[in-house]
């Protein structure tokens, strides 16, 4: 069974678990498989909007996709959760990324 099968079977069990969730989204980036990385970044955003690194490594993979404008608002939404989560490490991430893309 491979890493993503693992992780797959884990959320059919708890499709809340953001553990999961996350590492299948990673685990499809890595692979290539961009859009079902995005998929899946989406998907626990909807568990739990405040999870930065989603909105971060989505936006990543969404530049990858070629998708600036994409990109700019998951990065945007993103400082939005940093600033509430008060998050200043991961909020001048999320800025750095986003003044790259001008």
């Amino acid at each position: 069974m491979s890493r993503s099968d693992t992780l797959r079977a884990m959320l059919e069990q708890d499709p809340a678990n953001t553990f999961a969730r996350y590492g299948l989204a990673t685990e499809l980036k890595n692979t290539g498989d961009l859009a079902g990385a995005v998929h899946q970044f989406e998907l626990l955003l909807q568990t739990n909007a405040r999870y930065s690194a989603a909105y971060f490594h989505g936006g990543q993979t969404l530049e990858k996709l070629g998708q600036i404008a994409e990109a700019k608002d998951w990065y945007t939404r993103g400082l939005e959760a940093t600033i509430a989560a008060n998050d200043a490490h991961a909020q001048a991430e999320m800025q750095a990324a986003l003044d790259l893309l001008g």
